[in-house]
């Protein structure tokens, strides 16, 4: 066998091309930041070295499937860092792994990061390498190889811990943080050390300590439009009031409708994921720090806790409530969770009908989704009834709701879906203004998450708060003062001066405070946390921190952040993850409900698991020495003459689970007819991502989910 010295000219030319690919990220870092960020380099680099000498080693056909598992990582990393500005985590497998999410999101192979030549390059280096391959490294070369590999990783480890102030994306390469990140979860602290009565009291309760701005809300109705993925960093009135630099792109015409609004330019989103948004929005308390189980899921098996959610609160003081998204309600639970928490109507992408001026995946492009939110809002004000109307866009949803014709008139697919969102729902103020529903509206404009910029990993947590009230002669222009999205809810029910549940959090945007506040967010791979003391700490999941002076969670600290001592990281971390369970308790027994009053028409063949799975059991968790119990009961509603089919799969992270025994369904023959199964299984270690896909086969039959309870018990 030839050694890397002893080759022909045609294999050096082949083991030259090899390196091609694997030489990407780093020229990609070099194009776009040059020598600035040393510390990324070299995780290029060991990342280069690795996926290199993998690939010289292997055999052709496992070189080809090497070649292109590096394409679709690298390709994927950039494609999350260019929509959300964060890197992947271990956690992100549970969208990956999700055939609609996927679809959706890739759907007309709009690749915002990927450029012809990198994509070209990396098809034409693999065939090249199909038809001239090169000689397998010996032992020898192999050796040598893997000292490179360690040596350049434990390079970065050293050099790493002396850019801690820089962010992630200028210290690693997508691939290297993703492995990282997944290595180091089973040896990161333990954090049940704490419980409610260590958290913060800002924490526990609703704060209406401040001075009122408006003694009683005189708007009738109200009215929430939540962006899809827009930080403050848009506005310029927002931006300058926190001194950040100016972004590619802003929506100024939406500035403009709004210039007798209240803007709140200290705000923050909690999490990342629209559903986590939604969930601090709409039941007055933080998402969860991490990717466990959204309290969305688990508040839809408390009902005493889903009762003090704002739709069901407003609707018990006598409005009528309704929510409509411009997406479809299935993904995420949405159809589920949004009548659980007191919605009286709820619609998804299916209720606009108007044909699209070209199609997008994830449902109805913004100004198809404003101009249907207009009539929507027409038909409720006929009514005369006190209303509250919750809207949620997706045109900012990558791969983003922009023709190719709009497109290549900005420098980029986000740029111009930015400016059309922009103008739409700019447009949709200005003719609510028209038609009078501004005289008696209270309209909050937020965001759900942030998806962040290439000026801090920060905005990251950077959310929108623009306020539109008929008392706007009483407020500031700009309110002073740190806010979120979990303050919502409370300053809603503030203005209208309806009693607060006792398990609403935050403060009102209707009041004056004279005494900073606590505040708390987990994006971008960091716990970021401001005392009341004005001190803000960058936690990672291993309990290391930088933390330093100031006034909040947002914008440049006054003076770099300096590495913590002791064990505040720790502590922070325990915190959070005690706020993380103050819907669902780790140490009682949990209920999940998935059954639904929907009749659910049979495929006559299943041809897809998830789009045809017939209940939402998907991404649970369950602790290690738990017990879980599965009740299924499924009533035939109209058979067919071959009869009713139906299937369980069992998943983890979408790989099917074949070692947890449970019975078969027995076939449905006439219509009333219930099949019913039961059965349970021990967890000795953690489970994450664990989903049951219930299906069934019948031409022309209907079946109703009459039972579909996963019961938790903690060991």
């Amino acid at each position: 066998m030839n050694t890397a010295g002893n080759m022909s000219l045609k294999e050096r030319f082949s083991f030259g091309l090899l390196f091609v690919p694997f030489c990407l990220p780093v020229i990609w870092r070099l194009m776009k930041q040059g020598l600035t960020e040393p510390i990324g380099l070299l995780s290029d680099l060991s990342v280069l070295a690795v996926g290199f000498l993998l690939a010289w080693s292997a055999p052709r056909w496992l070189r080809i499937i090497l070649l292109t598992v590096w394409a679709i990582a690298q390709g994927m990393g950039n494609e999350l860092l260019t929509a959300m500005h964060r890197l992947p985590t271990w956690q992100d497998v549970v969208f990956v792994m999700d055939p609609e999410f996927i679809r959706k999101s890739i759907g007309g192979i709009h690749l915002e990061f990927s450029d012809p030549f990198a994509a070209t390059s990396i098809v034409m280096v693999t065939l090249v390498l199909f038809f001239f391959p090169v000689q397998r490294a010996n032992l020898k070369d192999f050796g040598k190889g893997m000292l490179v590999v360690l040596l350049l990783f434990t390079g970065h480890a050293v050099f790493n811990r002396a850019y801690e102030n820089q962010s992630i994306v200028s210290r690693y390469n997508s691939l290297h943080w993703f492995v990282a990140d997944a290595v180091s979860t089973p040896f990161r602290p333990e954090l049940s050390s704490l419980s409610e009565a260590d958290l913060p009291v800002a924490f526990t309760k609703t704060d209406l300590q401040g001075k009122p701005l408006v003694e009683k809300g005189r708007a009738k109705n109200i009215l929430i439009v939540i962006m899809e993925g827009i930080p403050g960093l848009y506005n310029r009135d927002i931006r300058n009031a926190l001194q950040a630099p100016p972004p590619d792109t802003e929506m100024p015409r939406l500035a403009e409708a709004t210039a007798d609004a209240m803007l709140i330019p200290d705000f923050v989103v909690h999490s990342h994921q629209t559903i986590r948004g939604l969930y601090a929005i709409l039941c007055g308390d933080f998402s969860k720090f991490s990717f466990d189980t959204t309290k969305a899921v688990e508040i839809r098996n408390h009902p005493e806790r889903a009762r003090n959610a704002l739709p069901a609160v407003l609707a018990g003081n006598g409005f009528s409530t309704h929510y409509l998204q411009a997406a479809g309600l299935t993904f995420m639970g949405k159809d589920r969770f949004m009548p659980a928490i007191g919605f009286q109507h709820v619609h998804g992408s299916e209720w606009f009908t108007e044909p699209e001026p070209y199609p997008f995946e994830w449902g109805a492009t913004d100004p198809t989704f404003f101009k249907g939110a207009r009539k929507y809002i027409t038909s409720l004000q006929a009514q005369g009834k006190p209303w509250m109307l919750t809207l949620l866009t997706v045109g900012t949803h990558q791969p983003y709701a922009v023709s190719k014709d709009i497109a290549a008139q900005y420098p980029s697919r986000k740029a111009a879906i930015i400016s059309l969102l922009d103008q739409a729902i700019a447009e949709f103020i200005i003719e609510l203004r028209k038609d009078g529903v501004l005289d008696d509206t209270l309209v909050i404009i937020t965001s759900d998450e942030s998806h962040g910029s290439t000026i801090a990993e920060w905005v990251c947590s950077w959310g929108t708060a623009m306020v539109l009230a008929p008392e706007k002669e009483n407020l500031p222009r700009i309110k002073k003062g740190t806010y979120g999205l979990v303050d919502i809810t409370a300053s809603i029910l503030d203005y209208k001066g309806i009693t607060i549940p006792q398990t609403v959090i935050g403060r009102s945007f209707f009041r004056d405070y004279d005494r900073p506040r606590e505040m708390v967010s987990y994006t971008a791979g960091r716990l970021r946390w401001l005392t009341e003391q004005g001190i803000r700490f960058e936690c990672k999941r291993d309990g290391s921190c930088l933390k330093g002076p100031a006034t909040s969670l947002l914008g440049y600290p006054s003076a770099p952040l300096v590495e913590t001592e002791g064990k505040e990281g720790e502590r922070l971390l325990a915190l959070a993850a005690v706020l993380d369970h103050s819907v669902a308790s780790p140490s009682k027994a949990q209920i999940y409900r998935f059954d639904s009053a929907n009749i659910h028409n049979l495929p006559e063949k299943v041809t897809n698991e998830w789009s045809e799975n017939l209940a939402g059991a998907q991404y649970l968790d369950f602790p290690a020495g738990s017990k879980v119990d599965v009740s299924i009961r499924v009533r035939a509603v109209k058979t067919s003459p071959d009869g009713i089919r139906l299937k369980l799969t069992l998943r983890q992270w979408e790989k099917e689970i074949k070692h947890i025994p449970y019975p078969a369904f027995h076939e449905l023959r006439k219509d009333g007819e219930e099949s019913h199964i039961n059965f349970a299984f021990d967890n000795i270690k953690a489970q994450q991502s664990f989903s049951f896909h219930l299906t069934g086969e019948g031409k022309d039959a209907q079946v109703h989910v009459e039972e579909f309870t996963v019961k938790v018990t903690p060991g």
